[in-house]
């Protein structure tokens, strides 16, 4: 393929001396001449493992021009990777001016071609950038219209300075980010060879997994690091300790506990942190993050509650009361607390768990229930029916084959579904449904 490459930085320049190298006509533009003289000359703009040898060989191919000529690049290439840097600006939010003015400049150049260009957004951009900022600028500049006189995408990286070379060649997947199918085609062309899985999907959420990816490569090291100084105080060895952590494939290093739903609870999680952050305590070890997540968790209990209570709805069916899915646990359950926060305000509540009958509960089910929830009782009703009947809006906290049957059956077109656990067929409800945070 006949590509230009916008921005000569890390990502930029790599990709060049990578394309060059696997056979295409690479045009590399910069506004930096010192980037370029060193590129014609078979040097690197970019101090990385490898590169040395790899952009001499790739100059010396002949597949590899720089220029710092944007129309020409353009008018030459039929797909360009946008490669700029988008910093911080002083208030934390991202600095778009480069990237917007080069919008400009490629919207200008197509004006002049006959066919349609594809333009690879491969910058680290804020979710709706490309949809709200930088499209709307090639349409007005060029006059055409995406989809017909160009097309636009979004193509997250994910190369480590020290290691770019390598995590160009083998990186975790290919995520392409389109509104139509030819971006697609021509990026599954470029790199499909590339030994990973290769995901199409939509331009916003291929913005927002490249700042998913690296705030949880944040949240990982962080974790591990306010670890290791509560283990240095209690005198464990935090690498044995975190080498034990990462054994575990099933729930640590997994796609478990990864899904967006309700608030944590039950007998381990809530308690098992209480106690952590008392160890710190009586030990004078800062944990900022570990000490944020009971507060951020109660955050996401707040969000149901105000969502309830702003729909208005005063006769409210509770579809579970346990803290998950099979399981009759109520100690420091959120649906529980959501039950006590809406008898508390004076809502008319129903509530339906199978796995909870006040006649079976024994131990400390029984004495949670006699020391915080005595009045749950008179809530309960036998089936999820007689609650789906009487209620206006109804709160699904269980997601069991059974319950989201029923609901299908039962729930009416003028009620009120707020979804708490993702319910798969959940535009199949005729009641109107809403999402605790999608």
């Amino acid at each position: 393929m006949k590509i230009s490459i916008f921005g000569l930085g890390y990502v930029g320049a790599v990709s060049l001396a990578c394309l060059a190298r696997d056979g295409h006509q690479v045009i590399g533009v910069d506004i930096d001449p010192v980037k370029l003289t060193l590129i014609r000359e078979g040097r690197t703009p970019v101090v990385e493992e490898g590169m040395v040898e790899l952009m001499a060989r790739a100059t010396g191919s002949g597949r590899v021009a720089v220029t710092s000529d944007v129309r020409s690049a353009v008018l030459e290439s039929e797909l360009s990777l946008i490669c700029v840097g988008t910093p911080s600006a002083s208030n934390g939010s991202q600095d778009q001016a480069a990237i917007v003015r080069l919008c400009r400049a490629l919207g200008r150049a197509i004006r002049e071609k006959d066919l349609p260009h594809v333009f690879v957004f491969r910058s680290t951009l804020t979710p709706a950038s490309v949809e709200t900022v930088l499209r709307p600028i090639l349409e007005q500049e060029s006059g055409k219209r995406d989809g017909e006189g160009f097309y636009t995408c979004f193509q997250p990286e994910f190369l480590r300075e020290g290691t770019s070379i390598r995590d160009y060649d083998h990186p975790p997947f290919t995520v392409v980010g389109a509104d139509t199918d030819p971006p697609v085609q021509a990026l599954r062309q470029l790199f499909g060879h590339l030994p990973c899985e290769f995901h199409a999907t939509s331009i916003r959420a291929a913005e927002m997994i490249k700042y998913c990816c690296n705030n949880f490569h944040a949240l990982k090291i962080t974790f591990a690091n306010e670890s290791a100084r509560l283990c240095e105080a209690l005198q464990v060895n935090p690498f044995e300790v975190m080498d034990l952590v990462c054994k575990d494939r099933q729930l640590n290093i997994s796609a478990a506990y990864l899904r967006p739903g309700f608030a944590f609870g039950g007998s381990c999680l809530p308690k098992d942190l209480r106690a952590t952050m008392h160890m710190s305590r009586m030990r004078d070890v800062e944990l900022p993050m570990l000490g944020s997540i009971a507060g951020s968790n109660k955050k996401h209990l707040e969000r149901a509650i105000d969502k309830v209570l702003a729909s208005g709805k005063r006769r409210v069916g509770m579809i579970g009361l346990s803290f998950k899915t099979g399981t009759d646990d109520l100690r420091e359950s959120p649906m529980v607390s959501l039950a006590e926060h809406f008898i508390g305000k004076g809502l008319d509540l129903l509530v339906y768990d199978p796995d909870v009958s006040l006649s079976r509960l024994l131990g400390a089910n029984s004495r949670f229930i006699e020391e915080h929830i005595p009045h749950i009782g008179a809530h309960l009703r036998p089936t999820v029916e007689s609650v789906v009947a009487d209620s206006d809006l109804l709160v699904v906290g269980l997601d069991s084959a059974a319950v989201l049957e029923a609901l299908a059956l039962h729930v009416r077109a003028d009620q009120t579904v707020l979804d708490l656990v993702h319910i798969p067929e959940r535009f199949a409800l005729r009641g109107r449904v809403m999402g605790l945070c999608w």
